[in-house]
């Protein structure tokens, strides 16, 4: 069982939801209707809003356009440093920072080049 509060809401452009008048039963009955219909409401404009977004984002994917920040292009010494580690010279973490990035982007880019192959 929940505990009445005595918290009272005023809707200036609403006076029907002002709970500080009509604190009577109907009053009370119909401030909670009004509060339910707009919660409803609201919750279907947000529904309808991300449908039309993923239907943009759909759209726009399928004229090719990229999402995102585009891939930072690989540093000079990569395809030496990337020789070195795989032939055991170097280890990942020495590798990586040789390369100025992180251990995790020096392995994706490594294994996605490997796949190029």
């Amino acid at each position: 069982m929940t505990k009445d509060k005595g918290i009272d809401i005023v809707v200036l452009d609403m006076p029907l939801l002002d709970t500080r008048r009509g604190k009577d039963l109907m009053g009370t009955f119909l401030s909670d209707i009004v509060l339910q219909v707009l919660s409803f409401v609201a919750e279907n404009e947000r529904t309808n809003i991300r449908q039309r977004q993923a239907e943009g984002i759909a759209a726009a994917k399928a004229k090719g356009v990229k999402f995102g920040r585009p891939p930072l292009p690989l540093p000079d010494n990569f395809y030496e440093l990337h020789k070195a580690w795989r032939t055991k010279k170097l280890t990942l973490k020495q590798a990586a920072a040789a390369c100025n990035m992180p251990v995790g982007t020096f392995y994706g880019k490594a294994r996605k080049f490997e796949n190029e192959d």
